[in-house]
């Protein structure tokens, strides 16, 4: 816009200027020439004296200087194209009796004739002999002479004025871009979970009323998350009461053998229960950028299947990294994702299936992310399995769902690879923190 400014303005005083001094260089050629004349058409001077004159005031000023008398002869330094004839009648020039007293000798109006590489400034003027032309003939050089000094100044005066205006537009879109790029990076993290990010609420009011909708969004889903949680608590921790009773009549089961085991049963599913409520109830703060050791975690879950594992004759190998493996997860959520994995792999091969658990680390964009496989040597996983309901073993289908969800909930990513000729291999994919 400044630009834009600046060009309508400096167009046309460049016109102006130059036509200024064009009108400057004609209006000193006037005033010289009309003094030549005078002097050409004063009766004292001869030949002789006009020839001399012309060469003396030639390097007083600008152009060439060139007279033509009355016989046709000319003096001087000519134009191009020659000094043009007297166009005025020569009776109206003097009276002819030599007699100086009535003042300087009569001249026609100057006027002006464009020749080849500039201009020629002409008049007639009458002397003794006939009515004779003065010619004052200026190139183009000569009659714009200053302009390049003024048009320089205008160029640096609206390079100035540029400069400055950009100089300003780059404070006031800092002023704008500023706290948007926070906004932006507020986004972002609560985009990654951390909802203790708040976006600025400076700089213009526009900007400051989308920070201010942001920090609102990122309080209410605050109070959304907390409210949700609060309920899953709630309602599993009203399922301890069915689950007291059920204890109860179990045990008061006659077969101690089948009570026995029911009540093993019984015990897992009041675990799982409690450790629901209490991932519900976990601080909220600790849950929006979580992070674990994912090597102690498989460790951990190791131990626990063991037991089982060893009962139906599976091997299970761990290949773990010894040193420490941060992810951005919290240990429960990785826990509950390996839970599910390795419960499927119990619910789906056969007795003797044995079963690895690897860790590696990997490139994730521009950080180091982990990768956690579980693998067996079963029959495969089927294509469509992992989808919410579906499985071809006359399960519920809930196993991979299950982890598929704790892992996104950790940001993470599950791939399941089916069909594979040596039995099922499973991905857990979690960035670093």
């Amino acid at each position: 816009m400044t630009t834009l400014v600046v060009l309508a303005f400096a167009v046309p005083l460049t016109l102006l200027m130059r036509n200024a001094a064009l009108d400057d260089s004609l209006e000193k050629a006037r005033v010289r020439i009309q003094g030549i004349a005078y002097y050409v058409g004063d009766k004292k001077n001869t030949t002789e004296d006009i020839e001399a004159y012309i060469e003396g005031v030639a390097g007083d000023g600008p152009g060439r200087i060139a007279v033509r008398l009355a016989d046709g002869t000319t003096l001087g330094d000519a134009p191009p194209g020659g000094v043009t004839a007297p166009k005025v009648d020569p009776s109206s020039y003097g009276d002819g009796d030599g007699d100086d007293s009535k003042g300087p000798p009569k001249t026609s109006a100057v006027s002006f004739r464009s020749v080849d590489g500039g201009k020629a400034t002409e008049v007639d003027v009458g002397t003794p002999d006939g009515p004779a032309s003065v010619c004052l003939f200026l190139t183009n050089d000569e009659l714009y002479d200053g302009l390049a000094s003024r048009l320089a100044i205008l160029i640096a005066g609206s390079l100035l004025v540029l400069l400055l205006s950009i100089l300003g537009a780059e404070l006031v879109s800092r002023r704008l871009a500023r706290p948007l790029e926070e906004t932006a990076g507020t986004a972002e993290r609560l985009a990654r979970g951390d909802l203790d990010a708040r976006a600025p609420t400076t700089g213009p009011a526009e900007v400051a009323k989308v920070g201010a909708a942001l920090n609102g969004l990122a309080d209410r889903i605050d109070e959304v998350i907390a409210v949700e949680r609060e309920a899953v608590a709630d309602l599993s921790h009203r399922l301890r009461t069915p689950l007291t009773a059920l204890r109860l009549q179990v045990e008061a089961l006659p077969d101690r053998e089948r009570a026995e085991e029911l009540n093993t049963q019984v015990t897992t599913l009041e675990r799982t229960l409690t450790a629901i409520i209490k991932a519900a109830r976990r601080p909220q703060r600790e849950g929006r950028v979580p992070h674990c050791d994912a090597v102690e975690v498989v460790r951990q879950r190791a131990a626990f299947w063991e037991p089982l594992f060893e009962d139906q004759g599976r091997e299970l190998t761990l290949d773990l990294p010894t040193p420490p493996a941060e992810v951005r997860a919290s240990a429960e959520d990785l826990a509950a994702a390996l839970d599910a994995l390795v419960e499927n792999v119990v619910a789906h091969t056969p007795d003797g299936t044995p079963a690895r658990i690897a860790l590696t680390r990997e490139q994730i964009g521009t950080t180091t992310g982990v990768r956690i496989t579980v693998a067996d040597e079963g029959p495969g996983i089927p294509l469509g399995a992992g989808e919410r309901g579906r499985s071809d073993r006359g399960s519920t289908g809930l196993g991979l769902d299950i982890a598929r969800r704790a892992t996104e909930a950790a940001g993470g990513r599950m791939t399941i690879h089916p069909n594979r000729p040596t039995g099922a291999l499973i991905n857990l994919t979690f960035a670093a923190p």
